[in-house]
């Protein structure tokens, strides 16, 4: 008999609750040494609070970045797929050698070879997968779940667009544990990760790899730990919470 389910928790509302529990180290490595800073640490603090209670209330936000990276995956999916989008405009000028894009009022520009080294990479991959796997915690059942951008025979590969790339940038990052937990609890053998990082400036560009590798032992009760740190701020701060998917009231 299958355990009632007590919580819900997609994959990058582990990572939103891991940069809050970070506020300090974000702050320190952008504002730390700063003589004026935009704000102080407890108010950065307070301020990625409510961005983790806005993610669980799925309030919409606007975000020129996020559109970005949604455009970018969109363009290496229909190359993949060697399909039209349903969701932006995408246009390819190969005289100038780029893709542009509109979506949600935004232009946006790849230059076709980034594009082409992408895709040409996951030509062998299944785009944005659905994942699901229930965990145990102490506080009752979790369900994980996600879409993974890109899914290659024995490898997860998750597409990250950004201006700037520092080593090391995903590490605390949950998406290269949970979807391998997933698939592997579905009785699917990955354990190989990968974050493929396009920084993006004018129509240059400049491509960085972040792997990991999936180990059970070491990862599951991680995983858990996580998972039942956010189960208390969430019931700490239930009356903030107005969606309740979150506690699997759909």
């Amino acid at each position: 008999m299958k355990k009632p389910l007590n919580y819900r928790f997609y994959a990058t509302l582990l990572d939103k609750y891991q940069s809050y529990l970070s506020s300090s180290d974000i702050y320190q490595e952008f504002w730390g040494f700063s003589e004026e800073p935009e704000f102080t640490e407890d108010e950065f603090e307070e301020k990625q609070k409510q961005s983790l209670i806005d993610a669980i209330n799925r309030v919409p936000f606007d975000s020129e970045a996020a559109d970005r990276g949604t455009a970018f995956n969109e363009v290496i999916d229909c190359i993949i797929l060697n399909c039209k989008s349903e969701k932006m405009d995408i246009s390819s000028d190969k005289e100038n050698g780029i893709i542009k894009v509109f979506f949600r009022e935004r232009e946006f520009i790849f230059p076709i070879a980034l594009c082409l080294e992408f895709s040409n990479y996951y030509k062998d991959a299944i785009p944005q997968v659905y994942c699901e796997s229930p965990i145990e915690t102490r506080f009752g059942t979790v369900l994980l779940y996600g879409y993974i951008d890109e899914l290659m025979p024995f490898k997860v590969c998750d597409i990250k667009t950004s201006s700037k790339y520092s080593a090391g940038k995903f590490k605390r990052n949950w998406q290269h544990i949970v979807y391998p937990y997933c698939l592997n609890q579905q009785g699917n053998d990955v354990s190989d990760f990968e974050y493929n990082v396009a920084v993006i400036a004018a129509r240059s560009y400049s491509t960085f790899t972040e792997h990991y590798a999936y180990v059970p032992e070491r990862d599951n009760k991680r995983l858990v730990e996580h998972c039942e740190k956010l189960i208390e701020f969430i019931e700490l701060n239930k009356d903030l919470i107005t969606d309740k998917k979150i506690f699997n009231q759909l």
